[in-house]
């Protein structure tokens, strides 16, 4: 195999990862209570807000931890 076919196969990858993401995306709006859980912070002032998802993110990296180990485990 020579190292042009190896790129073409990671940039290949790449796109179909990039178009999985998009698709996360467009679904995770969907998912009630998503953004909007206990311990997401939300601080609005005149024209500005300033909103910082400290929950959700612990939530979706445990999740996405466990769905990858599950998945990579040998």
């Amino acid at each position: 195999m020579s190292g042009i076919d190896t790129l073409a196969k990671a940039i290949i990858l790449m796109g179909v990862a990039l178009v999985v993401i998009g698709l996360l995306l467009l679904l995770a709006g969907r998912v009630p209570y998503l953004g909007r859980l206990p311990g997401d912070i939300i601080y609005r002032r005149d024209n500005v807000t300033i909103y910082i998802p400290l929950a959700t993110m612990l939530l979706l990296s445990i999740l996405l931890t466990i769905a990858l180990n599950l998945f990579f485990r040998r």
